[in-house]
């Protein structure tokens, strides 16, 4: 019965430091579900028309907070506020170079895999003639 009791602590203590993390989530949500509506990008609650086509960010740009997760971006206008804003976005060309990367490794390793397949089939093919071969020399 002894042993149960550290078990039983731990259970609590990690149910007890667990909870907390989720409490201060939540009052974090809390906080920005408050914030007020002019700080949120327009284009998250109203429609808007692309005035410039997703493109790479220049140097100017780079300072903007919306170009550093792709590095592109593009200019739209919010239909209802009439506001004009950057939108970050992702390259076609980006995307298709990643896919194609992609499906080249995807090949690369089955291939590798194969021929690790293939070897191995013909060591155990080999041991196993040598065995028969040592079994029809001993009749």
């Amino acid at each position: 019965m002894a042993p149960a009791r550290p078990r039983l602590c731990a259970v609590l203590g990690l149910l007890l430091c667990g909870l907390r993390p989720a409490a201060a989530m939540a009052a974090a949500d809390e906080r920005r579900s408050e914030s007020p509506a002019a700080a949120t990008a327009c284009w998250r609650v109203e429609d808007f028309v692309v005035a410039q086509e997703c493109g790479p960010c220049s140097g100017f740009q780079m300072t903007v907070p919306e170009c550093s997760p792709t590095g592109f971006v593009e200019r739209i206008n919010c239909a209802g506020s009439g506001r004009a804003e950057f939108k970050s976005c992702r390259s076609a060309r980006v995307e298709a170079r990643g896919f194609w990367r992609f499906v080249g490794a995807a090949l690369a390793v089955a291939a590798v895999a194969a021929a690790l397949v293939l070897g191995r089939q013909r060591v155990l093919d080999r041991r196993a003639l040598e065995k028969v071969r040592k079994q029809m020399e001993s009749i």
